[in-house]
């Protein structure tokens, strides 16, 4: 299996850094390095230059004009610039521990895809994380979002045998998800209707599961830290709703403006 993974970012350069930084820090590097950017300025563009001239993984970049919030297109794009056989998109203020590839490609199964969690942590912890990005927090380190520090924990065995168990309880979040590319094809990527802040992510996993892909949840591994920003603007959340549930009522596999738009079958 070919793991590839893909990192979404738009002009937070500082974040990005310190994402990048523990991606060099995996133990089992991922097989190919994916870059998505929503139109970033020259900061970023150095940083993911610098990135890529002294990365031993293969690294691909793809881009958008930045026109509002286009989350679905641009990561179509990254889908488009791998032939991998296996996609975790994760976005670029998610700081990853050392186990987070190893611990993905140890859950993939056949007929899955794989939704994680991330731990939140509050801006003084952030700060600290962005200046130096190696000292990942413990499940004692303040600055962390409540019970989801028990996100911290580490374990491959529970993490193989409790699959399934919290599926119900763990929201979809594309900021940490995994899925096979064939079945990302099938039903023809992320929707790019939604423009503006959310659902995209539970509409592309309700379409996976009407095509009959089933969810797993990775928890005690794949861990994360979801690096403290400003909430983005909810004001497209009421019509992109209403998509999710169509998409929902009418039982749909494939979306009408997904990747075939960039990459004809």
């Amino acid at each position: 299996m070919r793991l590839a993974l893909v990192i979404t970012t738009h002009e937070r350069p500082e974040a990005l850094a310190a994402v990048l930084d523990s991606v060099g820090r995996q133990r089992v590097a991922p097989g190919e390095i994916v870059i998505a950017d929503d139109g970033s300025g020259a900061a970023t563009q150095q940083l993911i230059a610098d990135f890529v001239s002294r990365s031993t993984v293969p690294v691909r970049v793809v881009s958008q004009p930045h026109e509002g919030f286009r989350a679905a297109r641009l990561r179509n794009l990254g889908i488009g610039a791998t032939s991998s056989d296996y996609l975790v998109f994760v976005d670029g203020d998610m700081l990853l521990h050392p186990l987070f590839i190893a611990d993905h490609q140890r859950l993939a199964r056949p007929g899955f895809y794989t939704q994680d969690v991330r731990v939140h942590t509050d801006a003084p912890l952030t700060r600290k994380l962005i200046a130096k990005p190696a000292a990942l927090p413990s499940f004692w380190s303040a600055g962390l979002g409540g019970l989801r520090r028990l996100y911290l924990l580490h374990s491959p065995w529970l993490a193989s045998t409790s699959r399934t168990l919290a599926n119900g309880v763990v929201a979809i979040k594309s900021c940490n998800l995994a899925a096979w590319r064939d079945d990302l094809v099938r039903v023809n990527g992320f929707n790019e209707a939604f423009v503006g802040w959310g659902p995209e992510d539970k509409e592309l996993c309700a379409r996976l599961e009407n095509a009959g892909v089933r969810r797993q949840t990775l928890l005690f591994g794949g861990i994360a830290c979801h690096l403290h920003h400003a909430p983005v603007s909810r004001a497209a959340l009421p019509a992109n709703l209403a998509l999710l549930a169509e998409t929902q009522r009418e039982q749909r596999m494939r979306c009408d403006l997904g990747l075939d738009g960039h990459f004809p079958n």
